[in-house]
């Protein structure tokens, strides 16, 4: 399909969509401009710098059926921490009736017609969506931006700590796009962690382009775990964008395992003095597919701390591409920096493209950064062996422990546990088909 006969397609499925659409004026007009980019730009294609080692021609021309409707069975992937605090979406749109939310305490998790429909978070939904997350960033963000619709708002009241994890659960139908769009509001100090869960049922073929705003307020502490565990036939988009106020700590750990072709953007901005953020990461890839990480971490403000380690696994033919900045603005001084990327390929067809950046227009600073691409130590391999230990064992030990760093910053139970399993089984899957 040509990209006028794509953008046609989707100028029907918008105007439709926003003409039953029974929003406000100021919504309706955030989604106008939003799919206005779209049409003037379309998606992004390599010869846009950001988007350099990541073609999407093999999917973003698909024509994707939008469902309004699914009958997944989702309940084998709700973890058990969170089956009080599970919000499920499918096909993108959130499911007020199949959630569970007994265990939100004070905190709020509504549909974005019943949020839109009480003034008060009506109100705040007007001041933040939208806001953290570059509409006009690409045309992925901008189509999302320009379909919400069923998106979900989580509302955290000052003081309020949820105890249980919340679990956000995505699942999408073979041959759709799914445009599933978060917002959540955390007050000062406030408490709780989020689980970001992308899974499948089966491996088949869809299109998940997922956002996700995360706003913190003096002194609140956000803990975010994202995974992404999506058919190895699927394809998937997914941006991040949060924003961090005095002594406030947003702690980000995001797992890539699953999808052919998959990306995520992370845009973290510091609003005030004081705060910290934590944005790692692992990607284990296998065969062919192919992951790409952007992350931007923007010191606005003076005396804020950011902690970057990503790690990837790379097998077969599959290739990675991380592109990690640091912004120090003028009068960000006492900044405190570091960025980390290793990576650790088992194969000699397998690709790294790394590149971590700082930008610094401050003196009064203390940043660094560092990237690596190589294969398993001979020396630790030989230990090993020397030990009695066979070679494909010696390699999983090797490998599992070159992610763990990663893996345990993880500290809900099960879903460390089903990530340690999900890797040692790739592990051992590969190291037996050499």
């Amino acid at each position: 399909m040509n990209s006028a006969a794509l953008k046609t397609r989707y100028s029907g499925d918008f105007a439709k969509s926003l003409e039953m659409a029974d929003q406000p004026e100021w919504l309706k007009d955030l989604r106008t401009r939003a799919f206005s980019y779209f049409e003037g730009n379309g998606f992004p294609t390599p010869e846009n710098e950001e988007w350099k080692y990541t073609n999407v021609s093999s999917f973003a021309g698909d024509e994707w059926t939008i469902e309004t409707d699914s009958k997944q069975e989702f309940s084998a992937f709700v973890h058990e921490e969170s089956k009080d605090n599970v919000l499920v979406f499918l096909n993108g749109r959130f499911s007020q009736e199949l959630s569970r939310c007994e265990g939100l305490g004070d905190a709020v998790a509504l549909g974005f017609g019943d949020a839109l429909a009480d003034e008060k978070y009506s109100d705040i939904l007007r001041t933040k969506l939208g806001t953290l997350i570059e509409n006009e960033t690409n045309g992925f963000i901008a189509l999302n931006t320009a379909f919400i619709q069923d998106g979900a708002f989580i509302f955290l009241p000052k003081n309020t700590k949820i105890d249980p994890p919340v679990q956000l659960l995505f699942m999408t139908d073979d041959g759709s796009v799914a445009f599933p769009r978060i917002l959540i509001v955390a007050e000062a100090f406030s408490e709780a962690t989020f689980i970001e869960t992308y899974s499948r049922a089966s491996e088949s073929r869809y299109l998940t382009n997922a956002v996700i705003e995360v706003s913190l307020a003096d002194e609140a502490k956000i803990k975010h775990f994202r995974v992404q565990r999506e058919s190895h036939e699927a394809f998937h988009i997914g941006a991040t964008g949060a924003e961090v106020e005095k002594g406030s700590v947003y702690d980000s750990t995001n797992i890539n395992l699953g999808a052919k072709v998959s990306r995520h953007e992370i845009a973290v901005r510091f609003n005030a003095k004081g705060g910290e953020v934590f944005v790692d990461g692992l990607y284990m890839l296998g065969e062919d597919q192919h992951h790409d990480t952007h992350s931007l971490i923007d010191h606005r403000v003076p005396n804020c701390v950011s902690h970057q380690t990503y790690k990837g696994i790379v097998d077969g033919k599959a290739h990675a591409v991380f592109n990690g900045k640091i912004f120090v603005r003028e009068n960000a001084s006492g900044t405190d920096g570091y960025q980390s990327n290793k990576n650790l390929l088992l194969s000699n067809d397998a690709r790294v493209d790394t590149k971590p950046q700082l930008e610094i227009f401050n003196d009064d600073v203390k940043c660094a950064h560092g990237a690596t691409v190589g294969q398993l130590e001979d020396e630790e391999l030989f230990y090993l062996l020397s030990r009695g230990i066979r070679e494909s064992l010696a390699r999983n030990l090797l490998t599992y422990g070159f992610a763990e760093e990663v893996i345990n910053k993880i500290d809900v139970e099960s879903v460390k546990a089903k990530l340690d399993e999900a890797v040692l089984n790739r592990l051992n899957a590969q190291f037996l088909s050499k």
